[in-house]
């Protein structure tokens, strides 16, 4: 069949990330349309530029969309002792990311009065509610995540003396629970299924009676990148996976990835076409593509184009569903689209 690329689809961009990059871009937009100083910033009474909006740590985990926010005048910080309290003052807006932040990050946010707008994925809200509800009927929570992760950190502040956060399923031998405790297992959004399969079953022989949440916390994206990658790879000698080292979705695409092509080539992931090693293609006759639920279109678009001179210049698609998914822009925000529209 000659050379060949295979894509993936879906692919690319969630419904909440989009959502969160649409909501530092709408507050971009309407700052544009008020009288401002150089790069967009305006002035304080002191006559100190501030910028139109601070973003608590990356938007979303891809360094080329912070880097494009961040040239449009959003300035990223890493916590918000780090935002002046003349931008306070002024009532610069303070975005949360879609990850999510924990409730000591929302009191200190009120305590110094800033004008948040939450930016949290509905589907990360959703597990923070869950964690809420069931500490006040009585559980402890075994959560499964990635210590360390924006998410994992903001769930398990809920009630971090009720959320037992594990990542393996050694980790379950260091939990110890009566047979009397009531327990619930709850999980991050960005996990695979296949991850979370064996220590859900670890979980279950330690713990017979844990309950399972209602419904599943592996976001509709996730696991709709997943199914796409392994029907890619099932086609391909080798796959490459657009997206960011830190982001935890990316990351297990190309391990999924990995595990479906079952040795006849491997995975790789980059953050663009500029990290593409040659050597990667030897021999490869079908290369399948992907990209992380927070990568732009236009990075996977970079990889193709950067593969046709490697003879790479036949592209066709798996479908493996359609996702029509959309949320909404935070309600303060909706009105100012509108507007900006």
């Amino acid at each position: 069949m000659g050379k060949r690329i295979v894509l993936a689809d879906p692919r690319g961009f969630c419904a909440g990330v989009d959502r969160a990059i649409q909501t530092v871009e709408t507050i971009l937009k309407a700052a544009n349309g008020r009288s401002t100083g150089p790069d967009g910033a305006a002035a304080a009474e002191g006559g100190e530029p501030i910028p139109p909006v601070y973003v608590r740590r990356q938007i979303v985990h891809n360094r080329h969309v912070v880097g494009d926010l961040a040239a449009q005048g959003a300035v990223f910080v890493e916590e918000l002792d780090e935002i002046p309290e003349s931008a306070v003052k002024a009532g610069v807006p303070v975005v949360f990311s879609a990850h999510g932040v924990s409730p000591t990050v929302q009191r200190e946010a009120r305590r110094r009065g800033m004008h948040v707008v939450d930016a949290t994925c509905p589907l990360v809200s959703k597990v923070h509610r869950e964690v809420l509800r069931y500490v006040k009927e009585g559980y402890e929570i075994v959560y499964i995540g990635h210590r360390g992760h924006d998410e994992a950190v903001g769930v398990v502040g809920e009630a971090p003396e009720h959320v037992h956060l594990i990542e393996h399923v050694d980790d379950v031998a260091t939990l110890d629970f009566a047979e009397s405790d009531r327990l619930i297992y709850l999980s991050q959004t960005t996990l695979s299924i296949d991850e979370t399969r064996d220590v859900i079953e670890a979980l279950k022989t330690r713990f017979p009676w844990i309950i399972e949440p209602p419904s599943s916390d592996i976001c509709y994206a996730t696991q709709n990148r997943q199914t796409a990658v392994k029907s890619v790879a099932e086609q391909s000698d080798c796959v490459v996976v657009v997206g960011s080292a830190n982001s935890s979705n990316s990351v297990r695409l190309m391990e999924v990835a990995e595990q479906a092509l079952a040795g006849r080539g491997h995975a790789h992931r980059v953050d663009d076409a500029g990290e593409l090693d040659p050597r990667w293609f030897d021999g490869v006759e079908a290369v399948g593509v992907t990209s992380g639920a927070s990568v732009p279109e236009e990075l996977v678009s970079g990889v193709v184009k950067a593969l046709a001179p490697l003879g790479y210049d036949d592209v066709s698609y798996v479908t493996t569903t359609k996702e029509r998914m959309h949320f909404v822009l935070p309600a303060e925000l909706r009105k100012a689209a509108k507007t900006a529209a």
